[in-house]
């Protein structure tokens, strides 16, 4: 009876990541690109495609853009070559970094006896990572650097001589400065120290089963020509990426210095809160059967590493006020080994998965819905839509297309880098003087701010919740 009801349950896992798994892959073709995070860094990868410049990210052409490394942007640049300038290609590389991290993390649990598809399924039902699993984002390369770093040095230390996986540790470090910079470090070496000193004995093993200075080598093989090139080609870049991404932005609350955005203030110690909506329902899970074993769960060397890998991460953010709910995806892998772990003790197995399946279930009701009525086009915070009815040639002359005061990012793919911007009257005064036709694209709350003179010579040709165009009369 145990064993039928374990291959049931298998098989309701095997079921789910498939179908979980084909339903995100959908969402990565036919969800557009959204404003402003992710059509902000596919943009800086059509640039990068198009001008051939892989070095200096750009923002706009240009423009340099300092705030992130290259990893993902090449990532999706190098879509684009073989997939053509799409969300499919601009979203695939985050996929499938994704699918690799739940290959591996199934094949470690099932040498321990445990289902090849339960990380799978615990990932995909967790909210951050589903989200992330086809989303063009610097933070899913930054995990799976992350992760091969905390494998890697497990699997070192397990080994009783030096491995392979020593070597690996110090690739994934330099291919971590590439994907979110001296970040890094911060997220990976402080909780292994912090996990050696409950046993002095593993600092004498670090030294004797890691090539410390080879590999420190191999590190600054990989990382470093891209930082020293790009200060080259763009002065005042490591100033700004250091200094101000890696200091201001966590310290200084509503952080000024932004070149590309603004700073997203919120109280300290929100990003706990984060932890709960973002890692439900597992992060509960974990919470319950931790205090349940609190007197023994520091003895077992794999839970107290798993421990320290999952928590670091919130507790080095409870300071900070600049947060997002993205910085605790390196939590989610460690809270996932967590869950397999304490999986035999389950006794009802079948409720927990279906309490899991929750939230896939409703994204996939929800994007269905929207099909069904027609509604997606206006209800998603992007201006594909908009753009791609737009008839944007007459007399075989292609009509301009002018934002006002700024230039959505999604606006900025969606139009190959064409569209363009005015900030002043004066200036669209001249645009409409130059043109005998173009597309003024403005941003209904700020609607108001244009003189009703301008807009008495333009007629509304689309719209949805957030955004109107209008076309010169």
């Amino acid at each position: 009876m145990i064993s039928e009801k374990q291959n049931n349950n298998s098989t309701i896992l095997f079921v789910s990541v498939i179908f979980i798994a084909l339903f995100r892959l959908l969402l990565t073709v036919t969800i557009p690109l959204l404003d402003k995070t992710e059509s902000r860094y596919a943009e800086i990868a059509r640039i990068m495609q198009e001008t051939n410049q892989w070095v200096v990210l750009q923002i706009d052409y240009g423009i340099p853009f300092w705030a992130k490394p290259p990893l993902s942007t090449w990532l999706s640049a190098a879509s684009f070559e073989v997939f053509g300038v799409n969300e499919f290609a601009s979203r695939f590389p985050s996929f499938l970094l994704s699918v690799i991290l739940i290959i591996i993390a199934g094949k470690m649990v099932k040498k321990e006896g445990y289902p090849f598809y339960l990380p799978g399924f615990i990932l995909l039902t967790m909210p951050e990572f589903l989200i992330h699993t086809g989303v063009v984002s610097t933070d899913t390369s930054l995990e799976f650097c992350i992760t091969i770093m905390m494998i890697s040095f497990w699997k070192t230390m397990q080994s009783e001589t030096k491995t392979y996986w020593n070597y690996v540790f110090f690739i994934a470090l330099g291919f971590g400065f590439l994907a979110k910079g001296p970040l890094i470090t911060v997220l990976t070496l402080p909780p292994l120290f912090i996990w050696c000193c409950l046993d002095f004995k593993r600092f004498k093993a670090v030294f004797s089963k890691f090539s410390i200075l080879i590999g420190l080598i191999i590190t600054a093989i990989i990382a470093l020509p891209w930082y020293y090139f790009c200060e080259q080609q763009s002065p005042g870049f490591l100033d700004y990426f250091i200094v101000g991404e890696h200091y201001k932005r966590f310290l200084e609350p509503g952080w000024k210095g932004d070149l590309y955005g603004s700073g997203h203030s919120q109280p300290k110690g929100m990003i706990w809160l984060l932890m709960f909506a973002f890692l439900l329902p597992w992060i509960q899970v974990v919470l319950y059967k931790l205090w349940k074993n609190k007197a023994t769960i520091f003895k077992n060397s794999w839970v107290s590493f798993l421990i320290v890998w999952a928590f670091w991460t919130p507790v080095f953010f409870t300071i900070s006020s600049n947060i997002l709910h993205t910085y605790l995806l390196p939590s989610a892998m460690p809270i996932m080994f967590l869950v397999v772990y304490f999986w035999k003790e389950f006794a009802r197995k079948k409720l927990l998965i279906k309490v899991a399946l929750f939230f896939p279930i409703v994204a996939f009701i929800s994007y269905f819905g929207l099909i069904a009525t027609g509604k997606i086009d206006g209800n998603l915070n992007s201006d594909k839509y908009l753009l791609e009815n737009l008839k944007v040639t007459t007399e075989n002359k292609e009509i301009p297309i002018y934002y006002w005061k700024s230039k959505n990012y999604s606006g900025q793919f969606y139009s190959n880098g064409k569209a363009q911007f005015v900030k002043t009257e004066m200036q669209l005064d001249s645009v409409q003087t130059l043109n005998k036709q173009l597309f003024f694209v403005i941003p209904t709350k700020k609607k108001s701010e244009i003189e009703q003179k301008y807009l008495d010579k333009m007629t509304l040709t689309q719209s949805n919740f957030k955004t109107s165009i209008f076309v010169t009369k």
